[in-house]
């Protein structure tokens, strides 16, 4: 089986936040490349205001697991770096995100490729608008930019430049 691009979203608004995101690119397993980091982002937490700001991140990788198998791998770096169950949109020390796989589109009670809320997030939009703006969105068919264009960036700023956020 050739690799897979995919696309992985990092969010992290608890303790250290850069190094949480810093320490996430190294726990990736070796089945999971990183090629390509995106600046870093502040943004306003979603879903759950009363919070602290997170900083979000998108990282193009490639890997050869299959999407449940990479499922399992971020859930594992997401244990290991502390991360503990609490309620949907709190707040947490890591969050990993499956945004694309390739050009796939799976919908199971486990997982959904395309993430489902991709295309209304702008903290995912910027980042990845950054690094892929001409990437096509296997079920809509928009381009990343377009889809951030409809969105806006409302609440997400520049945080990091990424020449100094490669890591991993």
């Amino acid at each position: 089986m050739n690799p897979a691009v995919i696309y992985i979203s990092l969010g992290t608004n608890l303790g250290d936040r850069m190094a949480n995101l810093r320490l996430a690119h190294a726990a990736f397993p070796p089945e999971i490349q990183g090629l390509v980091y995106s600046s870093i982002y502040e943004t306003e937490p979603w879903g759950y205001p009363d919070q602290p700001n997170f900083l979000n991140q998108v990282v193009q990788a490639q890997t050869r697991l299959s999407p449940p198998a990479l499922l399992a791998a971020l859930k594992m770096v997401e244990r290991d770096l502390g991360r503990r169950p609490t309620f949907r949109y709190g707040p947490r020390v890591i969050d990993l995100d499956i945004l694309l796989y390739g050009g796939l589109v799976l919908d199971t009670p486990m997982l959904t490729i395309p993430h489902p809320k991709l295309v209304e997030r702008a903290f995912v939009l910027v980042p990845l608008a950054e690094i892929a703006p001409d990437l096509i969105h296997p079920i809509f068919g928009l381009t990343i930019a377009r889809l951030l264009a409809q969105v806006g960036d409302k609440g997400v700023k520049l945080f990091e430049n990424n020449s100094s956020s490669h890591a991993g």
